[in-house]
């Protein structure tokens, strides 16, 4: 499945301090050429640096005919062309391709989607070295499981930013377009390489690979509660607190000849949760199974004994993570047959072990090598 190209150039017309390219292109300002890749940049000026949009929809390109409206609008209904359009201060940033990869709800997208997406931003940014960075426009719903699973499939040190708004963009002081304007300065700052993929909004620079949807409606929603954020931008200048460095819990997967994802399924633990559930779902063909568990990865006796079964009889495996909006899943909670079936989240929350899972199982990975990976995530 391929993307349809909608490339649009930006002319830049200053430069910055804060925007330094990886690589110049050896033309003038002001020319036009296309990439190896069919990206064209109209009005191409060689002293900024060169960034790819890929837009995949969202509240940030979504509209109203009331302007106070932040509910009931339709989402994903402009094109990314429509939307720069309406930031003539990006011009000064950087040159920009534009891709109109989606332009969906974030609840639409799947696994298939973020694997072409994946292997489009290897051949189109990572393997291209007059491309600076990316950035992904998309909705905030899902953003966080999107981030996540680019940050560990995509791992070749060029910043992957993904922006996204709260408010559509007819809104009445909308933030969607302060929120692009970032993530382009950001992708386009030598100072955000080898940091992962990059969440930006609301003036806040978050990992990827913890950084989660608070609020459902305010503003400064994604956050990560106990790593805390990367850095902050004031006056479109990022400023990180310190130098780029990999995250211990991080895995990075090749899923360069990966076609599909194992469905993994997330349960949600509660008090009166019947043990039927879980069957039901291995029976739907769910290959792997993630809890959000009581606390921190808590189930009732019957539904862990469950889980012993499922795991012995079906070789499914299982990772105990938290309802709760923060905390980690010790492994030291996990005694006798448990520790052996049983695989903690640590540090990370269900939508992110479902990811992780799902990835371990299109590479084949077996029970052992799964704890393993999530072990780097866990503390004892």
């Amino acid at each position: 499945m391929g993307f349809t190209l909608q490339t649009l150039a930006i002319s830049a017309l200053a430069v910055t301090s804060y925007a330094s390219p990886l690589i110049h292109s050896p033309r003038a300002a002001n020319t036009s050429y296309t990439n190896s890749n069919g990206l064209t940049f109209n009005h191409f000026n060689g002293s900024l640096p060169n960034v790819t949009i890929l837009a995949t929809g969202g509240t940030i390109a979504g509209t109203s005919d009331d302007k106070t409206a932040t509910a009931g609008y339709k989402s994903g209904d402009l094109g990314i062309n429509t939307l720069l359009s309406g930031i003539p201060d990006i011009f000064n940033v950087a040159n920009i391709a534009a891709v109109q990869a989606h332009n969906v709800n974030s609840g639409d997208i799947s696994s298939s989607l973020l694997l072409n997406l994946t292997h489009t931003l290897r051949t189109q940014v990572c393997d291209d070295p007059t491309i600076s960075g990316a950035v992904i426009t998309h909705g905030t719903d899902t953003l966080e499981e999107s981030a996540f699973f680019i940050d560990a499939t995509v791992n070749c040190g060029k910043p992957i930013v993904f922006v996204g708004s709260m408010r559509p963009s007819t809104a009445i002081s909308a933030d969607g377009p302060m929120n692009l304007l970032q993530g382009v300065t950001v992708a386009a700052d030598k100072n955000s390489r080898d940091r992962g993929a990059l969440v930006v909004l609301n003036d806040r620079i978050v990992s990827a690979l913890f950084a989660t949807k608070t609020s459902a409606n305010t503003m400064d929603t994604f956050k990560a509660y106990e790593q805390g954020s990367l850095g902050f931008i004031v006056s479109n200048k990022p400023y990180f607190y310190y130098p780029a460095v990999q995250a211990n819990a991080k895995h990075v997967v090749d899923v360069s000849n990966v076609h599909a994802v194992p469905r993994v399924d997330i349960l949600y633990a509660y008090e009166d949760m019947q043990v039927d559930s879980i069957y039901s779902a291995v029976k739907n063909g769910a290959k792997g199974i993630v809890i959000a568990g009581e606390g921190a990865g808590g189930v009732s006796t019957d539904f862990g004994s469950a889980i012993n079964d499922i795991v012995v009889k079906h070789n499914i495996p299982v990772v105990l993570s938290h309802r709760t909006v923060n905390g980690e899943v010790p492994t030291a909670d996990f005694t006798g047959e448990s520790a052996n079936t049983k695989i903690a989240s640590g540090m990370f929350n269900p939508q992110q072990s479902r990811i992780l899972l799902g990835l371990l199982l299109a590479e084949k990975k077996d029970l052992k090598e799964i704890r393993e990976v999530f072990l780097k995530a866990t503390v004892a």
